[in-house]
């Protein structure tokens, strides 16, 4: 009996084990070779497969080679330090080309027209579907992560807190902030014996960003929210430097084995969820016969109160993503952009003075309000091309929700699609030949008019349905900003500068920005 028992014990082992090698050949070795083939069979080809790994030993040696090239500060040609993968393989295969992220087909969609179908899609046939699990512990699933009814839900709730009159209101809150900053930047300059400062831009941006969305998004502020900008800066690099992980094959990738790595990161994690909710339970006191309050948060509150079919329009926990989403995104690409187009401005002095010359004619020495800044033609042109030139997000990232038509190519379900920001806002095809180049003149006519006959070539903000809802935010703070500091200073690059951008999640200069600053007058 204890023989027979036996048997049947080492039969069924031997029936699992085999199982189990049969689906990891099928998953390792058949599936990415079928698919490969499949590709081909289409014109599609591309670096090619190898076991387990994919193409990332590849595309890590590029990237590594990459971090240590140091530009002329001159030179915009920055996709071979953070995309040198995407620039070398279209090079050799085209704009459309299939690699391999570890077992994860993936497709290079880096054709401005298949870029168009794939973002203007409103049925939800390519969602949001990011494999490093340490994204959704910075962002949370908020808007940038959710699909499908879960993000029409969110976006429900959130929308109505950038229309145009809430906006207006931000803007006094965003012009008092920046008051306060350039104050201390004088108080430097005074101090200075040649009547000048050396400031470090970035990090400031950084804080005036982050001090902007706490105030008028979460009636908190700088200080108070300080801890939580710090784990999301930590938890950003973390996120950042395992993007190049090999994923685990097929269902493995929702195992979520306790290593070092990740328990810092629920620590982290865990930190920002108790400072988020500190926040909240504070506004859940404070309530008064009013509500809640206007902003964001407030508006986020009323909706946890109400119900749809039966449902809280929006849980506590749907809450702290959205607070996770708004703290990271609200701050952190507002901040890129007026760092950018602050060295920008510093490589083109002529138009440095052009733009401080709009500013004193439209807004005198006043502080700039939304009305003033809509008539700032030149201002907006600069921010757009160095949205264009610099943007702060280099790719984004969509799923084939199922078997898809993509062009001309058809693409099984499951295939990931990688979307090259960067590389196509530098297209020559598209922008012409001249795409290198700092050209703020462009945009004269309007974003649907800079690349000729592509209209939707200018990708900063996304396009289409999933498009950022913070954009006019984004571009109202950084209005105000730009044209304060236009009011106040002049500037120029410190010698200490060193030009080799970096992406970690957003593009920033990898040694921060330290500038000169004097007064205009």
């Amino acid at each position: 009996m204890d023989i027979s028992i036996g048997s049947v014990f080492t039969a069924l082992l031997v029936v699992l084990v085999s199982a189990l090698v049969i689906r990891a050949l099928v998953l390792l070795v058949w599936r990415p070779y079928s698919i490969t083939k499949w590709f081909r069979g289409q014109g599609v080809g591309g670096p090619g497969y190898k076991f387990f790994v994919g193409s990332m030993p590849e595309m890590k040696q590029m990237k590594d080679a990459g971090s240590k090239t140091v530009l002329d500060a001159s030179s915009h040609e920055f996709i071979s330090i953070v995309q040198p993968q995407f620039q070398k393989w279209v090079a050799e295969y085209g704009k459309t080309f299939l690699y391999w992220f570890g077992t994860v087909p993936t497709i290079c969609v880096a054709d401005i027209d298949l870029v168009k179908q794939v973002l203007a899609e409103r049925t939800g046939l390519f969602p949001k579907n990011y494999m490093n699990a340490n994204l959704e512990a910075l962002l949370g699933k908020g808007l940038v992560l959710t699909n499908g009814d879960d993000w029409k839900r969110h976006r429900k709730v959130v929308h109505p807190a950038f229309n145009l009159e809430k906006l207006k209101g931000m803007s006094v809150v965003m012009a008092d902030l920046a008051q306060q900053m350039m104050q201390q930047w004088q108080s430097q300059i005074e101090k200075g014996s040649n009547h000048e400062a050396e400031i470090e831009m970035s990090s400031e941006f950084g804080e005036l960003t982050s001090d902007v969305i706490a105030h008028t998004a979460f009636g908190s502020s700088f200080m108070e929210g300080k801890e939580v900008f710090a784990a999301q800066k930590e938890l950003q690099e973390i996120t950042f430097s395992t993007s190049l992980n090999i994923p685990a094959p097929g269902h493995l990738r929702d195992l979520k084995l306790p290593t070092r790595s990740s328990q810092h990161v629920k620590k982290l994690e865990d930190k920002v969820r108790n400072m988020l909710m500190r926040i909240i339970e504070g506004r859940l006191a404070e309530k008064d016969a009013k509500g809640y309050g206007s902003d964001l948060l407030g508006l986020m509150l009323e909706a946890r109160a109400q119900e749809q079919d039966g449902h809280q329009m929006l849980s506590t926990q749907e809450i702290v993503d959205e607070c996770k989403t708004f703290f990271f995104a609200g701050q952190d690409t507002t901040s890129h952009l007026l760092t950018w187009t602050m060295f920008l401005l510093s490589r083109y002095p002529e138009w440095q003075e052009k733009l401080r010359e709009e500013v004193i004619r439209e807004c005198g020495n006043a502080v700039p309000n939304p009305d003033m800044v809509s008539k700032l033609k030149l201002v907006n042109m600069v921010l757009l091309e160095s949205l264009r030139l610099y943007s702060p997000v280099v790719s984004i990232k969509r799923c084939a929700g199922s078997d898809i038509k993509l062009g001309n190519i058809s693409v099984p379900k499951g295939t990931m699609l990688s979307i090259p920001i960067a590389l196509l806002h530098r297209d020559k095809e598209v922008w012409g030949q001249d795409a290198d180049q700092f050209k703020p003149e462009r945009f004269e006519h309007g974003v649907s008019k800079a690349a000729g006959n592509h209209p939707n070539a200018m990708l900063a903000f996304s396009q289409g349905p999933r498009a950022c809802i913070g954009q006019n935010f984004a571009m109202l703070e950084a209005r105000i900003g730009l044209a304060m500091i236009l009011q106040r200073f002049t500037f120029t690059l410190s010698p200490k500068y060193v030009h080799s951008p970096k992406e970690a999640i957003t593009l920033m200069p990898r040694l921060g920005l330290p500038m000169i600053l004097r007064n205009v007058h």
